[in-house]
């Protein structure tokens, strides 16, 4: 089973956390907002992604299971 992260833009103040907590897998642009640099997570990563999604404060990052 894949493990993807994605962004809920309605909801994303680009307060920058996930970027400064998981910057091997989120990056911010030009305005602060993150980019997620791969959609599916490694199996190995998925507790780190898990804690990042819950500790965003707009509760806009998801992991979705495929």
């Amino acid at each position: 089973m894949t493990a993807t992260l994605s962004v809920d833009w309605t909801r994303c103040d680009g307060h920058g956390l996930c970027a400064a907590l998981l910057p091997d897998a989120i990056v911010r642009d030009e305005w602060g907002f993150p980019i997620v640099r791969a959609g599916a997570v490694d199996a190995s990563d998925e507790a780190d992604v898990r804690r990042v999604v819950a500790a965003c404060p707009a509760l806009a990052l998801h992991l979705e299971q495929r």
